[in-house]
């Protein structure tokens, strides 16, 4: 018969220690939560500053020696190293990405965190078989550089280089894309069940952030695992910090929410939880009367010992274990291997404490400013940013915003903890009772301001234009059903550069302009974007929105204290008068096209330039007006198919425009992903250059080579 467990209590370290006896039946035959994985938040903190480094790191800007890094090409090679050789190789992948990102920025702090974790799950798991999901991805360049990918980090978010994310087509190690926060559950769990219903045996292992935590997505992820019961370790990478550029302006900002409070003063109920599991092992043989009884403790036990602190997780399912050191890599390999050992766990949540840029003194001490990176100085981590003489567009639209509310008390900002990304930091610096960061929570964002509209306040959503598709039902149901005057401010819209394709924002003109109720607007220049903040502001029986780019403005004269004045619903305007050929533009490709312009004047061609600013309601007396007056009319936007070329498409076709000799073309983003690389370069893949677009006017109106050759096409 076998036995049930046996619980000791250690008197020199605080440790409970659950042994049973082999058991088929047992899940855990045994677990060790060592006195460093104690409860107490004090003691919690104090593990994010104890370093446990062995040797002084070179951060010298000189490539650093790596003795045994040298020896790494693949996972494989990590499994014969012995404790202290791991932590080695932990100092030397710190100096290794160090060194890298400082030639070629990135994302830096988030990776020094979880050094020591990823050098633990390579050492302990057979990867590839075993998948590794890692959310959010750019915590993964110690992975990539341990995945045989190290001759190639030089080139990391650079044309034809390395992704900065992970991406499956890049590397068989790579089990899942994850530039978007909160999907590693869901996609771990559905990679556990397949490997189930396939009859596989591998580990499924998902990484997620504490600030991936504050997605709804994650915890229907959770809920359904616990359901469904398969086998899927979860780790939550506690660092204390949403590992994005969140800050307000006068520090790093911590996960908000409920969640943050709870991890911060988690009172684990791991020691009932073992009992308890040694105790099933005896009550499921006895069977009968005395499961029923053991059932009913349990379920009085959790109310009493959890109480008000009780363990979400494990009401969820979830078997927890920790909080754990995860700089120590002797307790975290320890309880990999036990974890990795349990016969049938179910899912399993591993709770691990870290500190973001661990080990390099600058990330350390401005964790949040080091998140992402160009390229800086190694020894001091001073990054060597080039002076613009403009701001950037989040800037002014920050800046705009601002001047919009100190007129109108009745202005709020949300963000979705990207307030130093959307540039609401400086909204709430002034504000801080009329700005909200609702968490990675786009859903949630969208709602919420939805409920804020209902109660006559002006709510502007700041959200990136590809964050936003996480939210696109609430703004359906939620906002333009009901037309409630919610206002969206979207970021990053179009190309984005090094971040590539998961950034990209090349859907919101598509799917925003396709709701009856929506106005939507881009502004072609700074000043622009202000009188379109004014314009959203004044908008006040329906919802609004307006795309705006990464980068700098142009210098453009702006308004009076940034207060812009609103613009005259869906009427655009003639920036440059022409014949023959008209071009019409959507947004800051605007400038693109006055630049097409100069390039046929140099030839003797005349091209009229028109600023659209709005998608919906379109200018239709202005369009009118360019087919009459022109044999050609070019459409140009940075967005993908389906978006502003389409709405003028429909219009010409409708209004019989397309009927007569008029030489219609669109141009937009083309119909596949843009890989990362510079903007500048993305524009030119995508055929959206000022060249490109002389080029296109070319074509239609006949001129023989020797012109292209003039303007170098």
């Amino acid at each position: 018969m076998a036995s049930a467990g046996v619980l000791r209590a250690c008197s020199f370290c605080s440790t409970l220690t659950v042994t049973s006896l082999p058991n088929s039946n047992s899940k855990f035959n045994s677990v060790m939560i060592t006195a460093a994985h104690c409860n107490d938040s004090s003691e919690k903190q104090q593990g994010r500053r104890n370093p446990r480094l062995t040797r002084s790191l070179n951060f010298s800007g000189e490539k650093p020696s790596t003795p045994v890094l040298d020896t790494i090409n693949y996972p494989i090679h990590m499994k014969n190293l012995s404790l202290g050789e791991l932590e080695s190789l932990a100092g030397e992948v710190r100096e290794e990405i160090v060194y890298t990102v400082s030639k070629t920025g990135g994302h830096l702090s988030s990776s020094l965190g979880v050094t020591e974790l990823t050098i633990a799950l390579h050492h302990v798991f057979n990867t590839p078989d075993d998948k590794i999901i890692w959310d959010v991805g750019h915590q993964a360049y110690a992975h990539k550089i341990l995945t045989g990918r190290r001759s190639r980090m030089h080139t990391i978010r650079q044309t034809s280089g390395l992704a900065g994310f992970p991406k499956r087509d890049e590397s068989i190690y790579d089990a899942f894309g994850a530039g978007h926060s909160s999907t590693s559950i869901s996609a771990g769990l559905g990679m556990a069940i397949g490997r189930d219903l396939l009859g596989k045996n591998n580990h499924v292992i998902s990484v997620i952030g504490d600030g991936a935590m504050t997605a709804g997505q994650a915890y229907e992820a959770m809920n359904n695992a616990g359901y469904l019961d398969s086998n899927l370790i979860i780790i939550l990478n506690d660092n204390g910090q949403v590992s994005l550029p969140t800050a307000t302006v006068d520090g790093p900002a911590p996960p908000v929410g409920a969640l943050s409070k709870a991890l911060t003063n988690l009172q684990s109920s791991r020691k009932f939880r073992q009992l308890r599991e040694a105790a099933k092992g005896l009550t499921k043989k006895v069977g009968g009367q005395a499961h029923e009884i053991a059932a009913k403790v349990d379920e009085y036990m959790r109310g009493m010992v959890g109480g008000s602190n009780a363990c979400l997780f494990e009401e969820l399912g979830l078997y927890y274990i920790g909080p754990v050191d995860g700089h120590n890599l002797e307790d975290l390999v320890h309880i990999l291997k036990k974890v990795q050992a349990m016969p049938a766990p179910g899912p399993v949540l591993l709770h691990i404490i870290t500190e973001k840029g661990k080990g390099y003194a600058p990330a350390e001490i401005s964790a949040d400013k080091m998140h992402g990176v160009v390229k800086f100085d190694a020894m001091s981590g001073k990054q060597l940013k080039v002076k613009s003489k403009t701001l950037s567009y989040t800037q002014y639209f920050a800046e705009s915003l601002i001047a919009e509310a100190e007129r109108d008390e009745k202005i709020v900002a949300i963000h979705a903890a990207m307030g130093g990304g959307t540039g609401l930091n400086l909204f709430q610096k002034r504000f801080p009772e009329r700005c909200f960061d609702v968490g990675i929570a786009e859903q949630h964002a969208v709602t919420f301001a939805a409920g804020l509209a209902t109660e006559g306040l002006k709510p502007f959503c700041a959200i990136y234009s590809s964050f936003l598709q996480r939210g696109f039902d609430q703004v359906a149901h939620d906002v333009d059903l009901q037309k409630l005057p919610v206002r969206f401010a979207m970021d990053r819209a179009g190309v984005v550069g090094a971040d590539g394709p998961t950034h990209c924002g090349a859907f919101d003109t598509t799917f925003m302009a396709c709701l009856p109720n929506m106005v939507v607007m881009a502004p072609s220049c700074e000043s622009e974007l202000m009188h379109m903040v004014a314009t959203a502001a004044a908008i006040d029986d329906r919802p609004s929105c307006f795309r705006y780019p990464r980068g700098n403005g142009i210098g453009y004269i702006l308004p009076q204290n940034n207060k812009g004045t609103p613009l005259e619903i869906g009427k655009g305007r003639v920036l440059k008068e022409g014949s023959r050929v008209a071009i019409l533009g959507y947004g800051t490709i605007v400038q693109n096209c006055l630049a097409a312009a100069k390039h046929l004047q140099v030839i003797g061609i005349s091209a009229t330039v028109a600023d659209a600013r709005f998608c919906k309601p379109l200018d239709g007396d202005l369009i009118r007006q360019l087919v009459k007056e022109h044999e050609v009319l070019i459409t140009v936007e940075e967005g993908s198919i389906g978006g502003f070329s389409s709405h003028v498409s429909h219009f010409l076709a409708l209004n019989g425009l397309l009927d007569g000799k008029l030489k219609w073309r669109p141009m937009m983003l083309p119909d596949r992903y843009i890989n990362h690389g510079s903007q500048r370069e993305q524009v030119e893949e995508a055929g959206l250059s000022s060249r490109h677009i002389a080029a296109t006017v070319l074509s239609l109106i006949g001129e023989n080579k020797d012109s292209l050759h003039l303007l170098k096409l």
